[in-house]
């Protein structure tokens, strides 16, 4: 870690790019003359400001910093928040705009006429003292790039991966500079914005899980878009976005949830993902442990579902996000190969009873040897973090090659496997649904996004309703309105 000079970045022998110091970046933004404003930090100490006190200059930029530890403090100068916490996004969102108001009082524009104004605040928990929970926060700065304009906005959501108070008090500071540094000089670039905020930091110090950009010059940047490079870029293994098309925070909605999830290309979402969807929907409902009010659907798509070519396609992940969405479900994207790693990701943030909806083929290669490899107790390891949890794995039926049935009874696993098959079947772990729709059976999407792209008719009633018309308006998949049916 360097907080003098340049780090320098290499490809071979080759210098890429030249990252300048924690200290010249505070530097660098404390002698520019028009960037003035205040820090407000929260649970963690004056991490950030001391950077900009310690370089120099500092009087040209730093009109106020403060922490308001007592929580009475805080709550006289930012308000109660409804669930009485204060490490949220909300009480970061109140941070910032108390201080943009005071800012915009108190300082006179007619004697800062060509002053960018901005706020920084941070509001953390850092590790605990039986060093349990490990700590989180909520980082933020609303900014102007031109005086005379309206404020932009960056909020993001960290977890500490260190396990020492004063470590984890040392990277929010860094952090913070980085922030800063990138919200005034790299903002015209979101994606690189983003990858900036590690400068001086490793992806084992720090994750970031969720982001947010706003403000007029963030306009055209889609947030489930920055999402995405989270993940793609190792920062975090999975995102979260609501229907509306908000990111959102995985532990906000996760926490002691009963969980149900989807996983899948949904290229394009049809009718058998909506049937798996539904029919095991109210299995779950129908479990002991399993209230409905506090139940939470997530349809997930992995990583390598996004790749063509070897790199990820970021017009056909919106065109599926866009679709999910529209039938108002929450999607996950997540760095997560085996499934064993989505419910020990889950199982961060509940221990309620969860179900896992798939298809014969994905249970079938669960139980194939040569993806836990990587592991020193090999499938066994991994069938133990999957099928400790309280998780129940929701079967949907297949077709063979003769056109019969498929499911948990005659499905074929490898011989080494059968008998711990059947373990977990006895035991309840894996159930059919058995209320499914038998015309699903015949439906792969495959098969639909080629009659998409090749303009081959009968694809639209293969969808759930609305989403051939979305299909069409947009463009997606690669239809088009005036191709013609290709004769094979």
């Amino acid at each position: 870690m360097a907080n003098s000079g340049l780090d320098i970045k290499l490809k071979g022998d080759k210098v890429i790019e030249q990252i300048p110091s924690i200290k010249d970046k505070a530097l660098r933004i404390n002698l520019n003359e028009h960037i003035y404003g205040t820090f407000a930090e929260i649970g963690a100490g004056q991490e950030t400001v001391r950077h900009f006190f310690r370089s120099g200059g500092s009087s040209g930029t730093i009109a106020k910093a403060m922490s308001a530890y007592d929580k009475d403090f805080s709550d006289a100068i930012y308000g109660i928040e409804e669930d009485g916490r204060y490490v949220t996004e909300s009480r970061l969102k109140k941070m910032l705009s108390h201080e943009v108001e005071l800012i915009e009082k108190r300082l006179d524009r007619t004697k800062h006429p060509n002053k960018m104004f901005f706020s920084y605040a941070n509001t953390v928990a850092t590790i605990d003292f039986a060093k349990q929970f490990k700590g989180h926060g909520w980082v933020g700065i609303r900014y102007q790039i031109e005086p005379d304009e309206d404020y932009n906005e960056i909020a993001i959501h960290i977890r500490f991966k260190e396990t020492d108070a004063r470590l984890q008090q040392e990277t929010l500071g860094i952090l913070g500079v980085n922030l800063i540094y990138g919200a005034f000089y790299k903002y015209n670039d979101p994606k690189k914005l983003l990858r900036y905020l590690y400068d001086h930091l490793d992806k084992d110090q720090i994750e970031i899980d969720t982001i947010n950009f706003s403000g007029p010059r963030f306009a055209n940047v889609d947030n489930r878009l920055m999402s995405l490079q989270l993940v793609k870029n190792g920062m975090t293994d999975a995102v979260m976005f609501s229907p509306d098309g908000h990111n959102i925070l995985p532990a906000a909605v996760l926490y002691k949830k009963n969980i149900l999830a989807l996983r899948g290309s949904f290229r394009p979402v049809t009718t058998v993902n909506i049937d798996m969807y539904e029919k095991s929907l109210k299995m779950f409902l129908e479990e002991n442990k399993v209230e409905k009010d506090n139940t939470f659907v997530v349809f997930e798509i992995t990583l390598s579902n996004l790749r063509s070519e070897g790199e990820i396609d970021e017009r056909d992940f919106m065109d599926r996000a866009e679709l999910l969405c529209s039938l108002g479900q929450t999607v996950m994207i997540s760095n997560f190969q085996e499934y064993y790693k989505v419910v020990e990701y889950f199982s961060n943030y509940s221990k309620a009873r969860m179900g896992l909806v798939m298809g014969v083929n994905n249970l079938v290669d669960i139980f194939d040897e040569k993806y836990y490899r990587h592991l020193s107790g090999g499938i066994l390891e991994a069938f133990g973090k999957l099928f400790y949890r309280d998780l129940k794995v929701y079967l949907y039926p297949m077709l063979g090659e003769n056109k019969e049935v498929i499911n948990s009874e005659n499905l074929k696993v490898h011989p080494r496997m059968k008998e711990l098959y059947k373990f977990f079947k006895f035991n309840g772990k894996v159930v059919d649904v058995t209320d499914y729709d038998e015309k699903n059976l015949e439906i792969f999407s495959r098969e639909v996004l080629k009659m998409i792209t090749k303009g081959i008719p009968g694809w639209e009633k293969l969808l759930p309703e609305g989403i051939a018309e979305l299909i069409k308006e947009h463009q997606l998949f690669g239809y088009d309105p005036n191709r013609i049916l290709e004769i094979v």
